[in-house]
């Protein structure tokens, strides 16, 4: 890709695909519509909130694939354009991604007030959470190795 983004990309061999991920943040940094809120509840919780007036849950389609969670929102002119004084309120069609980490989940989503919730959750595997390393339990482990070597030198 030859967009906006200033880093030697020749210099970095394998990293094409965080290149990639840089760009698109770059160019859709000025994506406003719809407004969004992205809400921390506790640890590992979290809401994106979208401000669609206008448009019902039928309207709406949310997908999430490669780790990429993706709202899309598409609906009919409400009335006749030419009923229109004054039209502040946007009914346009709008798609917005939102990339999500290695361990976050989806876990569902409502539509209230106007207001379209989705509800993410980051679940690490037991392996990747901290653990605490109790001190003194290496001897332990010594002791036992130096037996089975104690073991293995007596029979030769």
């Amino acid at each position: 890709m030859t967009g906006t983004f200033m880093f030697p990309r020749n210099a970095f061999l394998g990293f094409d695909h965080i290149f990639d991920e840089l760009e698109k943040i770059t160019n859709h940094a000025n994506d406003s519509y719809p407004p969004h809120n992205v809400i921390k509840h506790e640890d590992g919780k979290y809401d994106i909130e979208l401000a669609i007036a206008g448009f019902s849950k039928d309207d709406i389609d949310i997908q999430v694939k490669d780790h990429v969670l993706t709202i899309k929102g598409e609906r009919g002119p409400r009335r006749n354009q030419d009923a229109y004084v004054h039209k502040g309120i946007s009914g346009r069609k709008f798609m917005k991604s939102f990339r999500l980490s290695e361990y976050a989940d989806v876990t569902g989503a409502d539509m209230t007030d106007g207001i379209l919730t989705v509800n993410i959750e980051v679940i690490l595997p037991e392996e990747k959470r901290p653990r605490k390393i109790n001190i003194g339990q290496n001897e332990e482990k010594n002791d036992s190795n130096n037996s089975k070597s104690e073991l293995l030198t007596e029979n030769n």
